[in-house]
């Protein structure tokens, strides 16, 4: 019958359509997760539809990080050190890896030894660590490795810790066998030259 005909065609339209988008969406980065959000929120498909019927528009959101928030708390530590820094756009080309010439090549020094060197310089905290382990896709790749291939250990020294034995650490975000992380680092450990600290670059 006729209208059973047109339902069949619609139907398989529709599926085909369906299968290209999946495949777009994968292309522009797309993951399951994003398909999962779309298809369970009725109010994001009307914003989309809105979108593509030209009835609004898509802007960027601004990152910013709060650096002046307290920090994150593990569970029994407490701050011992925690250098604030304002409200700070995002930006990759205004963080940089700093190295201590004690740290280069075959150098280690250990993490007291470089607190001292790093006192005068622009250390960032780990407000900002927080924040892109929260959003991992503005992490850039560049973070996972460094010259000669070994996982980068990047130490956010504007914050340290103070733990229930009275040891100071200071964390770090890494990239290991997949997938981000966050680790601690006592200061009695040697720093070598895969373990960089963010300062900024402003």
């Amino acid at each position: 019958p006729p209208v059973e005909g047109w339902c069949l065609f619609y139907f398989y339209c529709g599926a085909w359509l369906m299968y290209e988008l999946g495949i777009t969406g994968c292309k522009a980065g797309w993951e399951p997760k994003d398909f999962a959000s779309l298809a369970h929120s009725e109010e994001k498909c009307r914003q989309v539809l809105s979108f593509l019927r030209g009835g609004s528009e898509i802007k960027e959101t601004e990152n910013i990080i709060d650096m002046d928030a307290n920090p994150y708390l593990p569970n029994g530590w407490n701050v011992e050190e925690h250098r604030r820094g304002g409200l700070l756009k995002w930006d990759p080309t205004k963080v940089k890896f700093r190295l201590s010439k004690n740290q280069q090549g075959d150098k280690r020094i250990v993490g007291n030894e470089l607190r001292k060197e790093l006192v005068k310089q622009p250390v960032l905290n780990v407000n900002m660590l927080d924040y892109l382990y929260a959003k991992q896709e503005l992490i850039p790749e560049e973070w996972k490795r460094n010259q000669d291939g070994s996982i980068r250990y990047t130490f956010f020294w504007g914050t340290i810790y103070r733990n229930s034995d009275g040891s100071l650490f200071v964390r770090c975000l890494c990239f290991i066998d997949g997938q981000w992380f966050w680790v601690c680092r006592w200061l009695g450990h040697d720093w070598g030259s895969h373990d960089p600290a963010a300062v900024s670059a402003s």
